[in-house]
C-alpha cells in the first residue's frame, strides 16, 4: 500500500508543479460539483456492474493491498520446508497415515513449528485437501495435477474478475470527465450573457472535469488494478510452488527432490539457493525419525 500511495503522491505532486509552474491557480482546479460528478458515476458504475459477492471480495482485496506483501524468500523458503517434514512423513508411514494427520491441520504436530503457513488459510486448505483426496481417491500424479489446476485456475478466474472490476472503473473515468465537462458548458451558456471573466471561470471549471477524469483514470485508479493484478499473480505463483512440490513427490520422488521441484518453481529473484535450501532442511527442520531421508529418486 506503501507503494500504491507514494506513486499516487509522486503524481499528483508531478501535475500540481508543473501547475504551479505555469502560473496556475490552484484553487481553480477545486471544484467539487466536477468530483462529485465523477467519482460518484464511478462508484456507480462499480456497484451496477458487479454483483455483491464480487463487491465483498474486492473490499476485501483492498483491505489486504494495505498489508505488506509477504511472499518474501523466507516465506518460501519456510513453505519448502513445510513440504519436507509432511513428505519425509509420508514416505515413512505412508500417505494414508500423512492424510489421516492433515484432517485437522491445526492441530496436527508437523505443521505446528510453522505457524506463519498455518495462518495462510488457502494455502494450507489448498495442500492439505491436495494430499487427503490424492490417497482418498488414489490419484495418479496426472490427475493430481490436473486438479490442483483446476483449482488454481478458479481462483485465477475470481482474482481477475477483480481485476477488471477496477480496470472497468479505470476506463470509465475520461468519460465520466467528458460528462461533467459538457455539463459545465450547458452552466457556462445558461450565464453568456454575463461578464467575461465569469464565463471564463466557468469554462475553466469545465475543463476540470476532463482533466480530473483522466487522471484519476491513469494516475489512481489505473495503478490500483495493476497492483492488484500483480499481488494476483505472486499468490498464484506461491501455490504453484505448493503444486510442484506434491506432484513431484506424488511421482515417486523423495522428499529433498520434492522440495527441489518447489524450489525450481520460484520466481528467481525470490528463489533460495539449493544450500540455503539444504542447510534449513537438514539442520532447522524437525523431521520424524527416517532412514530415508534423502536418497534420490
Amino acid at each position: 500500500m506503501l507503494l500504491i500511495i507514494g506513486g499516487v503522491v509522486v503524481v499528483l505532486a508531478s501535475v500540481a508543479a508543473g501547475f504551479l509552474l505555469e502560473n496556475g491557480k490552484p484553487l481553480v482546479l477545486f471544484q467539487p460539483a466536477e468530483f462529485l460528478i465523477i467519482v460518484g458515476g464511478a462508484l456507480g458504475i462499480l456497484v451496477a456492474g458487479n454483483p455483491k459477492r464480487n463487491l465483498s471480495r474486492l473490499l476485501q482485496a483492498v483491505k489486504e493491498m494495505g498489508r505488506k506483501s509477504s511472499y518474501t524468500r523466507q516465506l518460501y523458503l519456510e513453505a519448502l520446508k513445510v513440504l519436507y517434514v509432511l513428505f519425509s512423513f509420508g514416505r515413512r508411514k505412508g500417505l494414508g497415515a500423512l492424510a489421516s494427520k492433515l484432517e485437522k491441520p491445526d492441530n496436527c504436530d508437523l505443521l505446528a513449528q510453522y505457524p506463519e503457513f498455518l495462518n495462510d488459510r488457502e494455502a494450507l486448505a489448498f495442500l492439505c485437501d491436495s494430499i487427503r483426496v490424492a490417497e482418498v481417491a488414489g490419484l495418479e500424479s496426472d490427475e493430481l495435477d490436473e486438479l490442483m489446476a483446476v483449482d488454481l485456475d478458479v481462483q485465477r478466474n475470481v482474482s481477475q474478475q477483480l481485476v477488471s472490476a477496477i480496470s472497468r472503473v479505470a476506463d470509465s473515468l475520461p468519460g465520466l470527465g467528458i460528462v461533467a465537462a459538457v455539463l459545465g458548458v450547458v452552466v457556462t451558456m445558461q450565464a453568456i450573457e454575463g461578464p467575461a471573466a465569469q464565463i471564463g471561470h466557468k469554462v475553466a471549471a469545465a475543463l476540470v472535469g476532463t482533466f480530473l477524469g483522466i487522471l484519476l483514470c491513469y494516475g489512481v485508479v489505473g495503478p490500483v488494478a495493476s497492483h492488484l493484478s500483480a499481488r494476483n499473480r505472486a499468490r498464484a505463483e506461491y501455490l504453484h510452488v505448493l503444486r510442484a512440490g506434491l506432484v513431484a513427490f506424488q511421482k515417486g520422488a523423495s522428499p529433498v527432490v520434492a522440495a527441489e521441484y518447489s524450489r525450481r518453481s520460484i520466481p528467481s529473484d525470490l528463489r533460495p539457493s539449493f544450500d540455503a535450501m539444504e542447510y534449513e532442511l537438514r539442520r532447522n527442520t524437525r523431521v520424524p525419525e527416517t532412514s530415508e531421508v534423502e536418497a534420490t529418486h
